[in-house]
């Protein structure tokens, strides 16, 4: 990403927020405005009709779709955009969060605090998973990006400290600090550890791959699904009850 444009579009999304008393004000939430206009500044190709559906960005005859979440309900339109445009899905990722606080009531907000949960690339996987029947389209590209991000949310939670069961109100974009951009099949290597890739005699469970990867199992396992329906892996047998797995993608 231009990280000019994406200076300019947080200040300008940012302004407007402070224009209309705070965050959550707009119809549209913070962290898809300034993607948005930092992948295309021109509002006349934004939000814009297009075959029975509205695309965030239409540039050139590519579409871009700004996802934060829910991949399952971008389904119908890949159906109808893929065989058409090429078509980006952007998804941000929080690798550092900083948690705010808002009482509903008085309106005040609480001193952030760090989360010590890290997002890295690996995140995405259960959102690839919504849409794994699309991910061999070479028209589909993927671009994650990583960035720090602050994030409200309302004390109306159910527990007795009100934040269980509490609602998202916005979030807010702070610096990038990784991007990935997924463009053809053999970009999916990146997931495989460095020194894993030169070793296509290696095997590997899940529980093994979540170890170097740094990532909890059940991810792990997530992510092994997908790269081995993308051929980016095989099957190599058992260990105990767990698959083993070899890299088949050179």
């Amino acid at each position: 990403m231009n990280l000019e444009f994406y200076q300019q579009a947080k200040e300008k999304i940012l302004g407007r927020k402070r224009e209309n008393q705070g965050i959550g004000t707009l119809s549209e939430k913070t962290i898809h405005a300034v993607i948005k206009n930092a992948y295309e500044p021109d509002e006349a190709r934004q939000e814009i009709p297009l075959e029975g559906y509205v695309a965030d960005i239409f540039r050139d005859g590519q579409v871009f779709e700004i996802q934060t979440a829910g991949f399952d309900r971008l389904r119908k339109k890949l159906a109808t955009f893929l065989p058409l445009y090429s078509t980006t899905i952007i998804y941000p990722i929080p690798s550092i969060k900083w948690l705010i606080w808002i009482d509903p009531v008085t309106g005040e907000y609480s001193k952030p605090r760090k989360s010590p949960l890290r997002g890295n690339i690996y995140f995405i996987f259960p959102e690839l998973y919504k849409i794994k029947s699309y991910l061999k389209e070479e028209n589909l590209h993927i671009h994650i990006i990583l960035m720090e991000m602050s994030e409200y949310r309302l004390l109306n939670g159910w527990s007795k400290d009100k934040k269980k069961g509490s609602n998202r109100y916005d979030r807010i974009p702070g610096e990038i600090t990784e991007e990935l951009l997924l463009e053809k099949k053999e970009d999916f290597m990146q997931f495989i550890p460095e020194e894993w890739r030169l070793d296509t005699k290696k095997k590997f469970t899940s529980k093994e791959f979540a170890q170097f990867a740094g990532i909890s199992v059940s991810l792990s396992q997530v992510t092994l699904n997908i790269l081995f329906d993308l051929g980016i892996v095989k099957r190599c047998g058992k260990k105990g009850n767990a698959y083993l797995y070899q890299i088949q993608f050179k």
